[in-house]
């Protein structure tokens, strides 16, 4: 049986929840201050004590019970709740969501991460360029 079929499985659920809040293994591993391996073998492993629970969640940010009780229709419908119907922000636009990174942030990373690929080709063609 596949763990995406596994509603209890909490290294997928650990998995899932690394993957949206854009967090790559290494850096949990270093948040844990353990190795890559480790963390691919939790997020493999359908169960997971709960001492480790505690520290994984802390690292990720969350709750130990936002962890276990994580699926993927709680969070489409989490999401479907969010109405605008009221137009753009109108009269029914709740103000007690706030944003939990900085948009900036996001651009710059963005736009580093384009200037480095830009970087990258040029290196790679100079390295061809030389070859002939």
């Amino acid at each position: 049986m596949s763990t995406a079929t596994k509603p209890n499985h909490i290294g997928r659920k650990i998995s899932r929840i690394r993957e949206l809040r854009d967090m790559k293994q290494e850096a949990l591993a270093y948040a844990m201050g353990t190795s890559q391996q480790t963390i691919s073998a939790i997020e493999n492993s359908e169960t997971i004590d709960e001492d480790k629970l505690i520290e994984i969640a802390k690292a990720l940010g969350v709750t130990v019970e936002a962890i276990k009780s994580f699926s993927e229709e709680n969070m489409i419908n989490y999401f479907n709740t969010f109405n605008d119907s009221q137009g753009n922000f109108g009269d029914g636009y709740n103000s007690n969501h706030q944003c939990t990174f900085n948009p900036l942030d996001k651009v710059v990373e963005l736009y580093e991460r384009l200037v480095q690929a830009e970087k990258d080709k040029v290196e790679y063609l100079e390295k061809i360029l030389k070859e002939k």
